[in-house]
Formats: structure tokens, C-alpha cells, sequence
């Protein structure tokens, strides 16, 4: 059993289920609803992590990251970065030292390397600034979750959302688990317990396991801001701040830029929102920048998660270790519990914890995930132009990045928009939505349009009603 359907839960559920095992997933709430949804959408391997000497960690993502290009190359792709270089915050042989370490951790993948050049862009306060420029990887991570929950699902694991463990206890062979679902109470057993709760994983010791660990948690939310375009240019930029800080501010949606993220410490992993002091700390990171500054008014949506970080006794949660620990506890039926991670390290983590608990699991490096069979992601986006000539060119795009090469498993035989049923706006079709309640465990309309599918931003309230009433009378 393994509770928690965020990143590090489902890439568990997927290695179990590779290696043969009777798998049961349960999540309180949507897959990815929490901090897995609310990253800032990068596979990278955390080049200011170098500053805290990270280098294991930074190194096992680097690998990783060339991991996930391959096996998800729709939902994982190559990003250029630039950094402006800011002589008062920190001086340029430190920024090229650390470059040059980043280049040499990810030695043998397939990014280019780092180099230094001048950043022309119109939007900027000075143009024509020293810069550098390297490569890390841009990830959709709802849709990540999903993939990884599916290809569980397709090699027998159950996958149950909305669904809380009440309570659970051991002998030395069983764990008996109280669940309670859409379906009603249940009782579940299983050899072994996974605690992949995010920044649940104490409330679910403490409280439905009735367990003490040895390591803390330290929530920190990390909050963002959506804004329209406000740098030129597909490549994302890395703003180093006076307080020795840096703020990413990605290309988002075509033409929206994602701004983030802030350490905030935080109490409860319950309702992250932002705060109005983030807000306006995101804006002013952007302004230090910009040649016309942003305002309050030019925040098109925002989103808050929350990091369990690992408490290592750091006084600044900025500091804090970004690694993982697996704590195995054997005091009976075995329970695994996982604290802190990284979207990228995912993969790699749940290899661990199947060494952990003693299972042989498959070398998943070279596994596609559900849609990654492809070697060439434009070729394939022309071949699904060519076959569904009616979509227009982002509704094309959007599909193949979120669903690979099983698209047709949502298009099929399709000669025509109308063959879609329902238009629910922003090339949602009610076709895509029985494709997402069937097989992708959507079961309201914040799940399809904010997590599966994005389109929270290009929808209206009256078309998300609709979509609401639809899901009410086909689900």
C-alpha cells in the first residue's frame, strides 16, 4: 500500500507494479494535487544547489534529468536559461566556477554546455548585458503524476483517489488499513506500508499510523505569479535578487511568463494560497529587471505549494537540503517512509525505496512513460498535424505534449472537430474529457483544467460551468 498520489507515490506505485507486485494507491485528493502540481515546472538538476555544496544531489538530478528527456520527451524537454550578471550580487569567476561544476556534473548527457554572452532583449533595462546561458529541462508535472500513476495502473496496480487512509495498524506480517472512499469504508491489507504523503508524511505517522520517526519536516510554500509575456525570447531567465536569492521567470503557455518561487515557512500543508507579501516580492524581483514594470494589476493567476523539506537545523529555509530521506521502519510489517524530493529525482528515488524495502524491481532508465515512445518530439507534432489536420496548431501542440504517442487513444478515427462532441472551449472537447475520466482518473473540472490539461487560463467561467454540469451527468 502506498499512500499518496503526488510524484514520489505514483513513481513508487510504477516500479512496484513493473516488478510484478500487487499495488494498491491511495490519495486523499486529486493525483498531483498538492506540491506535485505546484513546482516550478523544472527537471534540472538545482544549479544554486552548488552553493550549499550539494553536489550529490546535484549530480544524481543531472542523471536524472537526461533520464527523463529520453523516457517522457512530451512531457520533458530541453529549456535555455540565462543569467544576467549582477557584479553586486555575486562576482562573475563564482557564477562561471559554478558553471563550469554544472557542465562537469552533467558531463555525459545531451544538453549543450554553458557559455557566457550578451542578452539583447528590448524588455530589459540594459541591453546588451554580460549573461550566461545553459540548458536544463522543463517538465510538466501534473501531467508527470499521471503518466506515472497510469503506467502503474496498466501493469496491475489499483489506483484509488479521493480516497483517505483512517487509520492503519501491524503484526509482524500484515498491515490492516482502514480506507474510506467515494465507495464507502474499506479494509485493505498489505505486506508493506508507504508513507509517499509530501508534507502529509508526519500527520499520516502520527496520526492514521500511529508511528514516531526519527526525522522532522520543514514546510516551506513556495508561491508564483503568472503574468502575460515580459521578456523576450523562449528561453527562461534566472534573476539573481539582492537578498541572494534567484527567481526563474519561464515562458509559460505561449505567452505568459511563470514568475518564482519564494521560502516561506508555513505550519500546515493545508490550503496553500500566496500571500500578498509574495506577490509583491515576485514583482519586484521581475522589476529589478524590466524596463516597464509590472504592477499588481498584471498578475494573471497565481499558485502556492508546499515543500516538506527535510529539517536539517538550516535557520534559512533557502538553505535547507533539497535531498530525500527513506527511513525503513521494521518494527513489524515493513514501513517505508519518504521525506522531502524532488520532481526530478522521482524516478530514482522509487528505485531506492524498492531496494529499501528489499524488492527487485526493473532498470526503468530506459522504460518510456505512457506516450514518451518517440525520438523526435517536432516529427512527431507534424505526423499528428498530418493525421487531425482540423486542430489548429496550439490545440495540436498542447495534445501532443500532454499525451504523446496516445493521442489517438483521444482522437481515433476523428475526421472533424464535430466528431469530438462537445466544445467546451479552448479545443476541449468531450471527447478528451470521457478520455480523461476513463483513464486518467479526472473527476471535476479543477482537475481537467488545471491539472490535465492547463486551460484554467484560457477558459471562462461559463464554459467551466458547463464543463461542471457535463462531468455532473456523465460521471
Amino acid at each position: 500500500m502506498i499512500v499518496g498520489g503526488g510524484v514520489n507515490g505514483t513513481a513508487i506505485a510504477r516500479e512496484a507494479a513493473l516488478a510484478g507486485r500487487s499495488v494498491i494507491l491511495v490519495e486523499q485528493g486529486d493525483l498531483a494535487q498538492g506540491t506535485s502540481s505546484a513546482s516550478t515546472k523544472l527537471m534540472h538538476g538545482g544549479l544554486r544547489y552548488l552553493e550549499y555544496y550539494e553536489f550529490k544531489l546535484v549530480s544524481e538530478a543531472l542523471n536524472e534529468r537526461e533520464v527523463m528527456l529520453r523516457t517522457a520527451p512530451h512531457l520533458v524537454y530541453p529549456l535555455e536559461f540565462r543569467l544576467p550578471h549582477m557584479s553586486s550580487m555575486r562576482p562573475w569567476p563564482i557564477v562561471r566556477i559554478g558553471l563550469w561544476m554544472y557542465d562537469w556534473f552533467a558531463r555525459h548527457g545531451s544538453l549543450p554546455r554553458s557559455r557566457q554572452i550578451r542578452l539583447h532583449d528590448p524588455a530589459m533595462k540594459q541591453d546588451g548585458i554580460m549573461a550566461f546561458s545553459y540548458w536544463d529541462g522543463w517538465v510538466d508535472d501534473a501531467r508527470l503524476v499521471v503518466a506515472n500513476a497510469r503506467d502503474a495502473a496498466d501493469h496491475g496496480a489499483v489506483i484509488r483517489t479521493r480516497t483517505a487512509l483512517v487509520s492503519a495498524s501491524r503484526d509482524e506480517q500484515l498491515w490492516t488499513a482502514s480506507l474510506n472512499g467515494e465507495s464507502g469504508p474499506q479494509t485493505v491489507r498489505a505486506r508493506m506500508m508507504v508513507n509517499a504523503s509530501g508534507p502529509w508524511v508526519q500527520h499520516v505517522l502520527h496520526g492514521a499510523l500511529g508511528v514516531e520517526s526519527a526525522h522532522r519536516t520543514r514546510l516551506v510554500r513556495g508561491s508564483h505569479i503568472i503574468v502575460k509575456r515580459c521578456f523576450a525570447g523562449d528561453h527562461a531567465l534566472l534573476l539573481q535578487q539582492p537578498d541572494g536569492r534567484v527567481v526563474f521567470a519561464i515562458p509559460y503557455l505561449d505567452d505568459m511568463t511563470l514568475i518564482g518561487t519564494t521560502d516561506a515557512p508555513t505550519d500546515s500543508p493545508e490550503g496553500a494560497s500566496i500571500a500578498e507579501e509574495e506577490v509583491t516580492y515576485l514583482l519586484e524581483a521581475a522589476n529589478i529587471y524590466l524596463r516597464a514594470p509590472l504592477g499588481r494589476a498584471d498578475v494573471l493567476g497565481d499558485y502556492a505549494g508546499i515543500r516538506p523539506l527535510v529539517e536539517d537545523g538550516n535557520g534559512s529555509a533557502s538553505a535547507v537540503s533539497r535531498d530525500y530521506r527513506l527511513e525503513v521502519d521494521r518494527d513489524g510489517a515493513p514501513l517505508l517512509n519518504v521525506f522531502g524530493g524532488k520532481i526530478t529525482t522521482a524516478r530514482y528515488l522509487a528505485a531506492e525505496a524498492m531496494s529499501r524495502l528489499g524488492l527487485t524491481g526493473k532498470d526503468t532508465r530506459s522504460l518510456p512513460l505512457p506516450g514518451g515512445d518517440l525520438s523526435d518530439f517536432d516529427a512527431f507534432l507534424d505526423s499528428v498535424k498530418r493525421r487531425w489536420p482540423f486542430l489548429e496548431a496550439e490545440q495540436a501542440k498542447r495534445m501532443a505534449r500532454a499525451y504523446g504517442t496516445r493521442i489517438d487513444r483521444v482522437l481515433g478515427q476523428a475526421k472533424g472537430w464535430a466528431d469530438l462532441g462537445q466544445d467546451f472551449g479552448a479545443g476541449l472537447s468531450a471527447a478528451e474529457v470521457d478520455f480523461l475520466i476513463a483513464q486518467e482518473w479526472a473527476k471535476s473540472a479543477e482537475d481537467i483544467v488545471w491539472r490535465r490539461t492547463k486551460l484554467g487560463y484560457r477558459l471562462n467561467a461559463e464554459q467551466v460551468d458547463q464543463l461542471r454540469f457535463y462531468l455532473n451527468n456523465n460521471i
